[in-house]
């Protein structure tokens, strides 16, 4: 099977997102497939490990400069006719996924697209919440015009199936068991950040406002003015617009940056608490690396987090945007020891079972099954507002 895989981004470690599509990209290529790669986005180093890997021109997002706008052009096209996929992978709904969607349709290729980002519910956080109907009047036709669409959880995809959305399926997440481990745990790494005998809070994400930063900040002012500061460790993983401000607002915190590698797995392993509230998330992978790195997690009720929290026992749950509520549930772990240990060992237990060649192997099943089936026959587009988004 030949795989022709569309993604905004394919910076290794970038986001959670990112490093899904690198786990199923390695999946395809040891189930014996092919698979290339497009993205306006990729790693600086040339050596993708083997994997034909085409960057498109683009540009950087005004409001995001992290991320790149990319453009879709007659080399791409031309790159796509040569390689002749039997399947089109999607990962990014924007101008670029559209006319790879467009030309799958339009040469009877079955086209799959994931679902990894919550995009319409980050509007509101920019003021921008005016354009959500509009949004999802795209996003329904987009995926209405896929063959399959891939929500990574069930809340996701009732959410979907919400909107109208058709042929939703789950396409979960795994976790590298033998990357994030509990063994992992440095003593020299917590003396460094000054946490012997305190209980450490880690958050690792983007620093900015639609991951929910300001709970964070207002959770760790409670620790301070409530008399605290001795007990706890906040310690912050990653990097983004935010992050001057957060510092500013919490100077007692650690900052590491953004970190990769076997880094990131140690400075979980480090932690004791994963505190994160963003209720913007479609599955949550850095709460399953914590977990599966021993650490129960705190996480909001909205959102991917709050079902793998629940299918886990690893965690607690607070109402979206109540400060109150999880500074409780934070406090309650530093005075509750029973409570803690109990939900670190299931959340060690469920990891177990999240390996990657199961839950890939699962989809390339499913491919296979959508290749098959369509294999001497036309793939039809959808027709209701098609012509609308060409």
């Amino acid at each position: 099977m030949k795989i022709a895989l569309y993604a905004g981004t394919y910076v290794k470690d970038k986001d959670g997102a990112v490093k899904s599509i690198y786990q199923l990209v390695s999946s395809f290529r040891k189930n014996g497939h092919t698979v290339v790669v497009w993205s306006p986005d990729i790693s600086a180093q040339g050596n993708q490990n083997g994997i034909t890997v085409h960057k498109m021109p683009s540009v950087p997002l005004p409001v995001y400069p992290d991320y790149k706008l990319g453009f879709f052009n007659k080399e791409t096209r031309k790159q796509l006719d040569v390689f002749a996929p039997d399947i089109v992978h999607i990962s990014t709904p924007d101008i670029i996924g559209r006319r790879f969607l467009l030309y799958a349709k339009a040469n009877s290729i079955p086209v799959a697209s994931a679902f990894h980002t919550d995009f319409p519910s980050y509007l509101h956080y920019y003021r921008l919440g005016f354009t959500e109907k509009m949004v999802w009047k795209y996003l329904v036709w987009f995926y209405n015009t896929c063959d399959i669409v891939l929500a990574p959880s069930h809340s996701v995809l009732r959410k979907l199936e919400a909107k109208k959305i058709r042929n939703v399926e789950i396409w979960s997440r795994g976790i590298d068991r033998e990357l994030f481990d509990p063994l992992r745990r440095s003593e020299k790494l917590r003396g460094k950040w000054n946490a012997s005998g305190r209980t450490v809070f880690v958050y690792a994400g983007r620093f900015v406002p639609y991951k929910d930063i300001e709970i964070v900040m207002q959770v760790y002012a409670r620790f301070m003015q409530e008399g605290k500061s001795d007990r706890v460790r906040f310690v912050m993983i990653g990097s983004g617009p935010g992050e001057e401000e957060m510092k500013r607002r919490m100077p007692d915190a650690v900052f590491t940056g953004y970190l990769t590698g076997t880094d990131l797995p140690e400075a979980y392993a480090s932690g004791d608490v994963f505190f994160f509230p963003s209720s913007t998330e479609a599955f949550c992978n850095v709460a399953l690396e914590a977990i599966a790195s021993g650490l129960p997690s705190i996480v909001s009720e909205i959102g991917g987090c709050r079902e793998l929290v629940e299918k886990s026992g690893a965690g607690l749950v607070a109402p979206a945007g109540d400060v109150d509520c999880f500074y409780r549930q934070c406090l309650s772990f530093l005075e509750d020891r029973e409570k803690y240990l109990d939900m670190r060992l299931k959340g060690l237990a469920f990891a177990e079972k999240k390996s990657w060649a199961a839950v890939n192997g699962a989809l390339i099943a499913r491919y296979l099954e959508l290749t098959a089936k369509v294999a001497g026959s036309a793939v039809a587009p959808l027709k209701e507002d098609f012509q609308d988004f060409r």
